[in-house]
């Protein structure tokens, strides 16, 4: 396993992250931005859920491959229109649903596609799907590294509630290899290392969540357990593993993060069980952004030598927020580096992709999918939405 370098404790600050020795690809110099671009679009605040209808497959939705259905009940502003892009089947179960777990582009212009128990596929811009890779247990973040035909990939080891395991790995023609191992998994199934993004620095930077609820020993004792020096924290990483160390604290499940214009990275991030709000957070180096410090009956309270940064935004408890991307693009006339997430539980006030602008305000962007995890920006400057629940990839466009 790869040197831990320049770990403090969490209440240290993180002073300029050095920079790891191992030579990494910085990401392409952006140009510069028109000031129309950065006019904002209006808030649309008319969107509505579409009323649930029964079909012969669910009392809510309408069939997984019913394209035309499913391309009548997602709602999206007046001169958007979502398109009814693919569909992944189960690969060991053909009459079941993929459960599509992360999104990103290719420099080959595929959408790669990871799926909870069924590999991880290609989407071309027909609609046409592929089996790129099957023999990697539960892939949750998909990265590719700038300038390179790196995919990187975290995924998990030992799948297990308590003392699991995970890593990230990279995949290079057609070979998947360990990068960094020996990761925290998977609290109920869910925690662990997920979203992947490149920085402006050129290096590797990952979200993974805590092993339990609130720190807690997972033995019903409710008693504080030992933070691990990996866990709860995004990690920062060499592009060839051999260096990494903690970027930030105190995240339960950070589920995605993605950089912005400014150079600022953002993460969603669920909230403890309960009736608690799901959290976006512009993220601070070397800062503590919650876990385990939390003020609750069951929680184990809040230091007085430490220093929680509060969220920058909270939704609704149980809205499940999960999928993040930055818009850098001018198809979307308005929207440049507003983020897109998705709000992933089945209940009517989530099942949908939320749009937060540089300026702080939220509205929705579009409704009525099942279970929308990942979202995506394209080449194209679409945004591409994989839904959990359906195994469906839905593509937003604006047409005028």
């Amino acid at each position: 396993m790869p040197t831990v370098t320049n770990t403090p404790d969490p209440e240290n600050t993180l002073t300029p992250t050095p920079e790891p020795s191992a030579t990494a690809t910085a990401s392409p110099t952006s140009t510069p931005v028109p000031d129309e671009w950065l006019t904002p679009a209006p808030h649309v605040t008319n969107i509505e859920q579409a009323p649930y209808a029964e079909s012969e497959c669910s009392d809510r939705f309408p069939c997984n491959e019913d394209a035309a259905a499913w391309e009548a009940r997602i709602r999206v502003p007046e001169g958007f229109t979502a398109e009814y892009l693919a569909y992944i089947p189960n690969a060991d179960y053909p009459d079941r649903a993929a459960q599509l777990t992360s999104l990103t582009f290719g420099p080959d212009g595929l959408l790669y596609v990871a799926t909870a128990h069924s590999g991880i596929y290609t989407v071309d811009q027909d609609g046409q799907v592929e089996l790129y890779y099957r023999d990697v247990i539960v892939p949750t973040g998909l990265a590719f590294q700038p300038g390179t035909d790196r995919l990187y990939v975290s995924n998990r080891v030992e799948d297990l509630n308590v003392n699991g395991e995970a890593q990230i790995s990279v995949i290079v023609d057609g070979q998947m290899d360990t990068l960094i191992d020996g990761l925290p998994c998977c609290y109920v199934g869910m925690h662990g290392p997920n979203g992947i993004a490149f920085g402006p620095d050129g290096y590797g930077y990952v979200g993974i969540g805590g092993r339990a609820d609130h720190g807690e020993v997972l033995d019903g004792s409710n008693t504080p357990d030992e933070m691990q020096p990996l866990e709860a924290i995004i990690l920062r990483f060499s592009p060839d593993g051999s260096e990494m160390e903690p970027y930030a604290w105190g995240f339960r499940n950070p589920y995605d993060i993605a950089w912005d214009a400014d150079g600022n990275l953002w993460a969603t991030d669920n909230g403890r069980d309960g009736e608690v709000p799901d959290e976006l957070h512009l993220v601070q180096p070397g800062g503590q952004h919650g876990y385990p410090y939390f003020d609750c009956p069951a929680c184990f309270g809040i230091p007085d030598d430490i220093e929680v940064i509060e969220p920058t935004y909270e939704f609704q408890p149980h809205a499940v927020a999960t999928g993040i991307t930055t818009y850098l693009d001018n198809k979307f006339s308005g929207y440049y580096n507003s983020l897109f997430i998705t709000l992933w539980t089945a209940m009517d006030f989530a099942e949908r992709v939320v749009r937060y602008t540089p300026d702080g305000q939220i509205s929705t962007f579009a409704t009525g999918f099942a279970a929308p995890l990942d979202v995506t920006t394209g080449p194209d400057g679409a945004i591409y939405v994989a839904d959990y629940a359906t195994g469906i990839i839905f593509k937003i466009s604006y047409t005028g």
